[in-house]
């Protein structure tokens, strides 16, 4: 508990204190809320439209999770037949690569022109922004696993699967987990930019219709929750991370005290 609380104390403290600044610029300057509202007048306003937050934030969460899901299997089963084979590997991976550099701002709005503007073309931004660090994390961990373990199984005829399965697997959960940490903040990230294109609900367009209606305290309300609910599914990839693997966390833990 106590270095949980050592943990937390200080990025709390410090967002305190840029809390305080802003609330105390705004009031001293008499900012109008339009331009820029005040911390509290964004939690008093956020407070108030809670169940509209709420009625935007179920299809984000939806979109992202869907999405986030489809990603974790398509990374890992490019990250498995990259491992496995030499060639697949240097026929897909510059292709993968590729494919980062395509623009999600212009290829979005691609999307909800061939697709509208229901669920399919959100997963699908999800997908293409979250799909990269778990294949290159995953496909790095297997190549870290140690060579004298995997000659050790070898040599008491270890078929090549079972060496993966033993050795290469187990080596890669670390990075696989560190991918999925950074693609679950991806995917909100996407979730809502793709709301922002075109939808019908959700936390993007909830926050482009308060743009355009001058509510800069319900955008920055909504930046919040989309800020809170990154945080939480990445401390979720965390916490699922000390389950599956807690000899890593026991590790870290061990070498940091030493």
């Amino acid at each position: 508990m106590w270095r949980g609380i050592i943990f937390l104390a200080p990025p709390l403290l410090v967002v305190a204190v840029l809390i305080g600044i802003w609330e105390w610029y705004v009031v001293a300057n008499d900012v109008k809320p339009s331009t820029l509202p005040s911390p509290s007048r964004v939690v008093e306003q956020g407070w108030a439209f809670r169940s509209e937050l709420w009625e935007n934030t179920k299809p984000t969460l939806k979109e992202t999770f869907i999405g986030f899901s489809l990603s974790v299997i398509i990374g890992s089963l490019f990250a498995v037949a990259i491992d496995f084979s030499i060639t697949v590997r240097r026929a897909i991976y510059p292709v993968l690569v590729a494919s980062q550099t395509l623009p999600i701002i212009a290829i979005a709005p691609l999307m909800i022109i061939w697709f509208g503007f229901g669920l399919l073309p959100k997963i699908i931004v999800v997908v293409l922004v979250t799909f990269f660090p778990i294949t290159v994390s995953l496909s790095d961990g297997f190549r870290s696993a140690e060579a004298e373990a995997m000659d050790l199984l070898g040599s008491m005829g270890a078929s090549k699967w079972k060496v993966f399965r033993y050795v290469r697997l187990p080596s890669a959960l670390p990075s696989f987990f560190s991918g999925l940490r950074i693609g679950i903040t991806y995917a909100v990230v996407g979730a809502v930019f793709a709301e922002y294109v075109g939808a019908k609900k959700g936390l993007g367009i909830f926050m482009l219709l308060q743009k355009n209606s001058f509510r800069t305290d319900l955008v920055l309300a909504a930046v919040f929750v989309t800020a809170l609910v990154s945080v939480t599914l990445f401390s979720l990839v965390s916490i699922l991370q000390r389950l599956t693997i807690p000899w890593y966390a026991a590790s870290r833990a061990h070498q940091q005290n030493q």
